[in-house]
């Protein structure tokens, strides 16, 4: 990925080791869908989460404070608190939580999945309404479709497959501008990701 080459280009450059690197996720940005399979926004965003496999790396998510016609978001505050997280934990080494829920891993029972998450800190929250939102999953032909999402335990959702669907990919926040709500206690939202499963 140019990203991490640039990263790591810019370090063997200057020849200071792996100096702290910290950056921001794209934010939500254009029209609101449902379900968004193809989204471009989302592929870039996770080309961003897999430079964080480079050493003294951190990201800030701001998929929830986006703005819809507007690609630079105006609350500057919060995407600043959350950069400032990440240099605590990054370049000054302090035992933090930084960032929202990030995946952590899956398995099924029957027509459910259960998604563990890690950076949860005293456990999952919903941030507004009664039910989680952003979860798709789709077959490999791409017919994507909203599924019921909740939260179970401190770390982890179980999401309900629709009926008939043996094996497929489960995504959250992927969408130009995907409706989420699922955050740690310390309001940080979850990381935009995708997962096949069998």
């Amino acid at each position: 990925m140019l990203f991490s080459t640039m990263i790591t280009n810019w370090r063997d450059d200057w020849g200071l080791g792996d100096f702290p690197f910290l950056f921001v996720q794209l934010a939500n940005f254009m029209e609101q869908k449902d379900v968004q399979p193809e989204s471009n926004w989302a592929f870039l965003r996770e080309a961003q989460t897999q430079t964080l496999e480079l050493p003294n790396t951190g990201m800030a998510t701001i998929i929830d404070i986006g703005e819809e016609g507007d690609i630079h978001p105006r609350n500057k505050k919060d995407v600043g608190e959350r950069l400032w997280l990440q240099a605590r934990k990054v370049a000054y080494g302090e035992k933090i939580v930084a960032a929202g829920p990030q995946f952590d891993s899956l398995y099924r029972q029957g027509n459910e999945l259960m998604i563990k998450f890690k950076s949860v800190g005293e456990g999952l929250q919903i941030t507004e309404g009664d039910s989680l939102k952003g979860f798709i999953a789709g077959k490999e032909n791409g017919d994507f479709q909203q599924v019921e999402a909740m939260i179970s335990g401190k770390e982890s959702v179980k999401i309900v497959l629709p009926e008939g669907m043996e094996a497929g990919e489960i995504r959250y926040a992927w969408a130009d501008n995907p409706e989420v709500n699922l955050v740690n206690n310390l309001k940080l939202p979850a990381e935009p990701f995708r997962r096949k499963f069998e």
